[in-house]
């Protein structure tokens, strides 16, 4: 199949928009189907895509943990997120182009999502304890703090789609309408590819701070209206 083809079979066949903000619509699924598409022409595999996926994500990892904040770091942390988040999307992507979805690979791609999560906030954790003048030491409970309601969204969400009934059959190949525009833009805060951004400030420590507090902020916010909503959605289940 060739790269063209490839990339018309993958835009007829994305999962559904819903609950889904414009970044990842709009720039990471387009980023990601591209990959898949390139990786689909060089015989790699969902799970080696997973796989690079992991690798760029947790090389940023290890350098916020282990390296001095600076711009340098900044840019570069950045960057290797955003390739990572990319990758993300084109594991599962790759997989509906060659057919080959399996329990095992959505298995191993929650299971790197979940590390990547609880990875970064303790990298940030051990980045304010080795690196920050923090104003306190009160400052070393956010990242724990942030991990624990990013757990919580990330899990409640998924156990929620898990949980409710499956939609009906139909022609689940077609591509399906996205959210609407407000929907899509009110979702920004969480998007996991937005949050990533907040990395490009590490080199200024008291913008870093801020804006990794107010996404803390924001996120708990969320993570209370969604609980509302999954409970709801799911306390109507029969």
């Amino acid at each position: 199949m060739a790269l063209g083809t490839a990339l018309r079979t993958l835009r007829n066949a994305q999962k559904t928009a819903k609950g889904v903000s414009f970044y990842s619509r709009c720039i990471n699924r387009p980023l990601g189907r591209v990959l898949a598409a390139v990786a689909y022409r060089m015989g790699l595999t969902p799970n080696q895509v997973t796989g690079i996926s992991g690798l760029f994500t947790f090389s940023a990892v290890a350098s916020i943990a282990c390296a001095r904040p600076s711009w340098r770091l900044a840019c570069a942390v950045y960057a290797a997120l955003a390739i990572g988040f990319a990758f993300d999307s084109a594991d599962g992507q790759l997989a509906r182009l060659r057919g080959e979805s399996s329990a095992a690979g959505e298995w191993l791609d929650h299971v790197v999502d979940c590390a990547k999560i609880t990875g970064l906030h303790a990298a940030v954790l051990v980045s304010f304890y080795r690196f920050f003048d923090l104003p306190g030491r009160g400052w070393l409970l956010l990242p724990l703090a942030f991990q624990s309601v990013a757990m919580l969204i990330f899990f409640g969400g998924l156990l929620t789609d898990h949980l409710k009934p499956k939609a009906a059959a139909g022609n689940t190949d077609a591509p399906l309408a996205g959210p609407s525009p407000l929907r899509a833009l009110a979702l920004l805060p969480v998007d996991y590819g937005v949050f990533c951004t907040v990395f490009m400030l590490l080199g200024n420590q008291r913008a870093f701070l801020a804006g990794y507090a107010a996404l803390f902020a924001v996120h708990t916010v969320f993570l209370a209206a969604f609980m509302v909503k999954w409970y709801r959605e799911l306390a109507a289940v029969r």
